[in-house]
């Protein structure tokens, strides 16, 4: 919470209790509204345009939700008191941190607190981070009630290779089928039909991966983009997928400039660590490069 010279808000925006003139008992205090105070809440991460941006994670990724209280300052600053947890169906905050700032808008100057809560996503489907709410504490010992809007999150299932594994295998025996009993530009046809699709599939799963390289787990995040590396070496030098040694064909001379990318999966096997997300992003424009797929 924000501790600097001003630590309560201003008594002054707080009616005056009513005293009975016979027995002069206190009547209870009638606290202001925060809109009255001119403290405002926005939950989620706000665009350009002003609006919360929608949220897609994948199920057991670690995604960030911030939740910021802002006011004018005008003299005084604000002790905001969390009293709520971002758990929820499907969702577990796991931590939360804190930040505060000043700035000036439209000549005057605005403090805000910003709350970050990590979740981590635990099932699929149409989700919500609920409502979370707050107390600002009082000179007067009542608290002004704060609380943010519920935000929806759409949780996917994580990607998985096998599936495409699996439907390659089974275009390749159809290939195989039709090589018998066509002739030599129909083998031609199925063959090409078969890279077709198979390129396309690589390419599907690493926008997939592009779209997770800032939410998901680096040391997870590398090692789904080995499978997917792998799957491009089976296609590319007719192997079984389940045995592809990236590191034999490296040595062999058969991945030519792959030496830094499979330090980083070498690395991610046996440890891995924390990464930022330009890392990550990086890391995939060097493997779309090297598996010569085009974004567009």
């Amino acid at each position: 919470m924000e501790n600097d010279s001003l630590n309560v808000v201003d008594s002054t925006v707080v009616d005056n209790a009513v005293v009975d003139s016979l027995g002069g008992a206190v009547d209870e205090i009638q606290m202001p509204t925060a809109e009255q105070l001119g403290i405002s809440i926005t939950s989620g991460v706000v665009g350009v345009d002003g609006t919360v941006q929608p949220l897609f994670v994948t199920v057991g990724d670690t995604f960030e939700f911030p939740v910021t209280v802002s006011w004018n300052v005008n003299g005084s600053a604000l002790l905001v008191v969390p009293t709520s947890s971002a758990t929820a169906k499907g969702l577990e905050q796991v931590a939360v941190s804190q930040e505060s700032a000043r700035a000036v808008k439209d000549g005057k100057e605005m403090a805000s607190i910003t709350f970050t809560y990590k979740i981590v996503a635990q099932d699929t489907g149409d989700l919500n981070v609920p409502a979370m709410r707050f107390e600002i504490p009082t000179p007067m010992g009542k608290s002004i009630d704060l609380r943010s809007e519920s935000v929806a999150v759409r949780v996917d299932a994580p990607f998985n290779p096998l599936p495409f594994v699996v439907g390659g295998f089974v275009l390749f025996c159809m290939g195989v089928a039709g090589l018998l009993c066509l002739k030599r530009k129909a083998k031609a046809r199925a063959a090409a039909a078969v890279k077709n699709a198979v390129a396309e599939e690589l390419k599907e799963q690493m926008l997939v991966l592009k779209r997770r390289a800032a939410s998901a787990d680096s040391r997870e995040w590398l090692l789904e983009l080995e499978k997917v590396c792998k799957v491009y070496a089976a296609e590319r030098f007719h192997l079984d997928a389940a045995t592809v040694n990236l590191e034999s064909l490296l040595k062999d001379g058969r991945l030519e400039g792959w030496d830094a990318l499979l330090e980083e999966f070498a690395h991610a096997r046996y440890g891995g660590g924390k990464r930022d997300a330009f890392e990550n992003r990086e890391t995939w424009k060097g493997a779309m490069k090297l598996m010569g797929i085009e974004e567009e």
